[in-house]
């Protein structure tokens, strides 16, 4: 760096000026970059370098005391031993990812120069990590109902003497429930991608809570039915939420189907109301396994489930994350509370209250 320094300090003002101008581009950009020596000692560092690896412009230290990285020291070797004049990887640093690309810089005399740029990709790797979870999973789901649908229509045809009503009706019945499942599935993937696409446009009007309660308690009455569990309600009355009704509903369809999906048979669900202030609280209540606290702050992500291997419970993993996205949109949060503190599942969400009394 000192003859880089002392060219520079010699150079005619308009190389001066360059390299100055060359330095604030440097310094402006989002990637990390840094240049090195053919002996792989720091020349020169942009900002983003200093701040990602908490040293200062005057660092001339090795590659491998900058980055504490053996990987992408034996790469930039490769490169100098190989003379490959562009290199492309992508490495793990620091815990997140990078795309990488070493550069051996044109430069006259012996002396050669190494460009590297560090990318942080790790974003992106996230993103398509969730892609193929999302393929993986919906696969798997789909499967699921599609087979056993599948199942019973070739017990029925398989039957050498005619099926009689009661079987016929059996058959039926279980159909009805498999195409329940793949009906749900299709909600939840629509619902998901309007409202992260922006689609789901809001319409926020003061609502009774009973009527809320109500929307969400009826559509959800046949599951009641099959699973044998009844849903406790605890709304006062002449309390308003200010709310687009029907994702409201929807929020608390989500909540009471996954609460049905854990609960006991013969047990039941409670949906209570208060008003906080200038917001009003719901919860669903289960008497579930709950969950645990390691996972209550994971929860709400798409495609994430707590144990599904171990759960046996159907879903893609959609559903809480829907009703994060609509319940964020009324400016409310949403939380689970942890089988820790007491036992049972445990979901609360707050929305604005309405302006009636």
């Amino acid at each position: 760096m000192d003859e880089l320094r002392g060219d520079f300090s010699a150079a005619r003002p308009a190389e001066a000026a360059e390299a100055a101008v060359l330095r604030s581009l440097a310094d402006s950009s989002c990637n990390v970059l840094f240049v090195l020596d053919k002996q792989k000692r720091v020349l020169e560092l942009n900002r983003r370098a200093c701040e990602t690896f908490i040293v200062d412009h005057g660092f001339r230290g090795s590659l491998v005391e900058l980055t504490g990285s053996a990987e992408l020291d034996t790469m930039v070797s490769e490169a100098l031993r190989n003379e490959e004049r562009e290199l492309e990887e992508q490495l793990q640093l620091n815990g997140r990812w990078w795309h990488v690309h070493i550069h051996l810089a044109d430069r006259p005399g012996p002396q050669a120069l190494v460009n590297v740029a560090l990318e942080d990709v790790t974003q992106l790797v996230r993103l398509n990590r969730a892609r193929r979870d999302m393929v993986a999973n919906i696969s798997h789901e789909l499967r699921t109902p599609i087979a056993n649908i599948r199942l019973i229509i070739d017990s029925l045809f398989m039957d050498t003497a005619k099926p009689g009503r009661k079987n016929s009706i059996r058959s039926l019945h279980a159909i009805g429930r498999e195409t329940d499942a793949l009906q749900w599935m299709s909600e939840e993937l629509l619902d998901l991608s309007m409202i992260e696409s922006g689609q789901a446009l809001m319409k926020m009007v003061d609502v009774p809570t009973s009527d809320v309660v109500a929307g969400a308690v009826e559509r959800m009455a046949d599951f009641c039915e099959d699973r044998d569990v009844r849903i406790v309600q605890k709304v006062p009355r002449n309390l308003y939420v200010l709310c687009d009704q029907g994702k409201l509903v929807r929020v608390l369809v989500n909540l009471l189907h996954n609460a049905l999906k854990w609960s006991p048979r013969g047990e039941k669900i409670r949906v209570v109301v208060t008003r906080e202030d200038d917001e009003i609280l719901f919860g669903v209540i289960d008497r579930g396994e709950g969950v645990p606290k390691e996972f209550t702050g994971r929860i709400f992500e798409r495609f994430y489930q707590v144990d599904p291997s171990r759960s046996g419970n159907e879903g893609a993993g959609l559903g809480l994350a829907i009703c994060r996205h609509i319940i964020e949109a009324h400016g409310g949060t949403i939380r689970a509370e942890s089988n820790a503190i007491r036992k049972g599942g445990r979901f609360y969400f707050t929305v604005p209250a309405g302006n009636r009394p």
